[in-house]
């Protein structure tokens, strides 16, 4: 089966979306938190750049106009989910659960890219 989504996500919920956060947020939570190390704060800041760097954000992200989550299409980010390695091994290191979500149906979807979706969280 051919499945077109994927969202790497905690086990925590957002306390603005109520839904699982993603691997970024997790990130952002050890460091605000004074959990993770200097140097391991850099290999993530780091690598969250590249997504800026080459990933669009949607519109409504910034706006927060929406309660929204994104999935990467799995079609199209084979190489991105390999740039997520060292987030993932972060999160090993400082023990915060994850799950790699594979789905075809991810409910309303609010923005479409060539990499991804950006999907309205109904709570």
């Amino acid at each position: 089966m051919d499945l077109k989504y994927v969202r790497i996500q905690g086990r925590e919920l957002s306390y603005v979306t109520k839904a699982p956060k993603g691997v970024f947020s997790l990130c952002w939570r050890l460091i605000y938190d004074g959990i993770m190390s200097g140097e391991d704060a850099a290999i993530f800041k780091e690598t969250e750049q590249w997504f800026v760097d080459h990933l669009s954000e949607p519109p409504m992200c910034t706006t927060g106009d929406q309660k929204i989550i994104c999935y990467f299409k799995t079609a199209s980010t084979v190489h991105m989910l390999d740039r997520l390695q060292p987030i993932l091994e972060l999160l090993d290191k400082y023990r915060r659960p994850y799950d790699v979500v594979y789905t075809n149906y991810v409910g309303e979807v609010v923005y479409e890219d060539v990499y991804q979706v950006a999907v309205k969280v109904e709570n």
